[in-house]
């Protein structure tokens, strides 16, 4: 039930994210599966393609998913998660100023790539 949960936070997450930077939901969906979620790199990058699936992962998620690396439950749920926090994320980043939103990335982005670097 908590990685429901976790599944539900992650996808609105990068939907918000996505929505609102324009950024493609991946760079959010991995770090967060493996850092919240425990998933294995592999796990994780094979579960984000089944969310961003058509048309951008389909050969992916298939070599992924017959390696057994794949959350089909997590990437169902994560999906319809970005898709409703995108639709809010792109409803904000409408009322933002643009120096604010690129300033809001460029933070984003340092914080996850610290965080990628600096843990196991």
């Amino acid at each position: 039930m908590s990685n429901i949960i976790l599944f539900i936070v992650i996808g609105l997450l990068a939907g918000i994210l996505s929505g609102l930077f324009g950024i493609g939901g991946g760079v959010i969906i991995v770090p967060a599966l493996i850092y919240l979620c425990s998933f294995t790199q592999l796990k994780a990058q094979g579960t984000s393609l089944a969310v961003l699936l058509p048309p951008v992962g389909i050969l992916g998620f298939i070599e992924y998913y017959k390696k057994g690396n794949v959350d089909i439950k997590g990437g169902i749920i994560i999906c319809l998660m970005v898709l409703i926090g995108s639709l809010l994320g792109s409803k904000i980043a409408q009322v933002i100023s643009p120096d604010l939103l690129k300033k809001g990335f460029a933070l984003f982005m340092i914080a996850v790539s610290l965080k990628m670097l600096f843990t196991k």
